[in-house]
């Protein structure tokens, strides 16, 4: 693991987290991207080395939108860069980990993502990505 690549937040509306953390960063978000396959929309600020990631869902069955029903907006997940995600994938198994989706697949801002199961975590959702 190389860096903390971003921290994800969910929220409902993201107009007014955009918003909301425009004011409080300082700083307007340099990218919105839809995630089709997850259901969510996302905004990306930078800060730093660091992102925050903002995830609002598209639709009452995306996984944000359960997310946020049961325990409300905030921070959903932290992600670590990688410079080999299926090199991690073998290692972190093999150390115990639960890997939800053991392929990488295309994330936002152009990475490869695979995600750690909470319950191997201490309850925090883990994200791994790779440039593609």
């Amino acid at each position: 693991m190389k860096k903390i690549e971003h921290i994800g937040i969910a929220v409902k509306n993201l107009s007014e987290a955009n918003a909301l953390y425009s004011k409080l960063l300082g700083t307007e978000p340099y990218k919105e991207e839809a995630v089709e396959s997850e259901g969510v929309i996302t905004s990306f600020f930078k800060i730093g080395e660091t992102k925050i990631e903002l995830l609002a869902a598209t639709s009452e069955e995306s996984t944000i939108s359960k997310y946020i029903e049961k325990r409300g907006e905030g921070i959903h997940h932290i992600a670590f860069y990688v410079d080999d995600i299926e090199s991690e994938v073998t290692r972190l198994q093999a150390e115990g980990f639960k890997i939800l989706n053991t392929t990488p697949k295309k994330g936002a801002d152009q990475k490869k993502v695979v995600f750690l199961h909470p319950k191997s975590t201490t309850g925090v959702l883990i994200e791994l990505c790779e440039n593609l």
